[in-house]
């Protein structure tokens, strides 16, 4: 399995390095055995959508999610996306529920986020697999290192960026952003164990775009559903 010929183009120039470091050999056949042995979420196909959708250029807000979701169907490689038809897991109805409360949107029917990834929203787990219903199977493989990149490549963008970091989980990646370039909005994860305590009131949506707005980047059109 050679994960560097399924990078999309725009992200290689930025991200060909990690292809030469150790871990990559590990962290290809630690997948190539598990698909053999076990079933792994997303397809293969869909491991990088989020950078296949959200070409490096072009990205204007990264939201950092963890592992994919590990039921039946629902990851296809953007973070708290599902697929159309999927009904949205407990996580995303917060994140719709904060939508209508920060900008009027009511809750979409679809919990299908390609529209905000088309738009410059690069939607990045730290780990781009997971065995099926098991979660965090692959944490701790390889793919932190990889995304950790992305993360980093993303910082390095002479255009301003918004980076999201929902949960502790994310905001340990504040290390790899220069916050002096880029706006970092934080709050709890929207979770049900969590969303009380700080996701719900935090205006993530309306925040980003003022940060967008400030730094002459345009906003985000939020809504799913034309």
């Amino acid at each position: 399995m050679n994960l560097l010929e399924q990078i999309p183009p725009p992200w290689k120039p930025v991200l060909r390095e990690e292809f030469d470091k150790p871990y990559m050999d590990k962290l290809e056949a630690f997948l190539e055995a598990e698909r053999a042995q076990h079933q792994v979420f997303p397809p293969q196909e869909d491991v990088f959508n989020a950078l296949r959708y959200t070409p490096y250029d072009e990205v204007r807000v990264l939201v950092v999610g963890q592992d994919p979701y590990h039921d039946e169907g629902q990851a296809h490689g953007l973070a708290f996306s599902v697929r159309p038809g999927v009904r949205p897991p407990p996580s995303l109805l917060n994140i719709f529920r904060e939508l209508e409360a920060d900008l009027g949107i009511p809750r979409p029917k679809t919990g299908y986020l390609k529209r905000w990834a088309e738009q410059g929203v690069l939607l990045l787990n730290t780990s781009l697999t997971v065995r099926a219903h098991e979660p965090a199977s692959h944490k701790g493989k390889g793919w932190e290192q990889f995304t950790d990149a992305v993360i980093r490549a993303v910082s390095a963008k002479a255009e301003p960026v918004v980076f999201v970091l929902w949960g502790a989980h994310a905001q340990k990646k504040l290390g790899l952003i220069d916050a002096r370039r880029h706006s970092v909005i934080q709050s709890a994860h929207p979770s049900p164990l969590s969303a009380k305590n700080g996701f719900f009131g935090s205006r993530p949506f309306s925040k980003i775009n003022a940060a967008l707005r400030a730094a002459g980047r345009g906003e985000i059109d939020w809504r799913l559903e034309a």
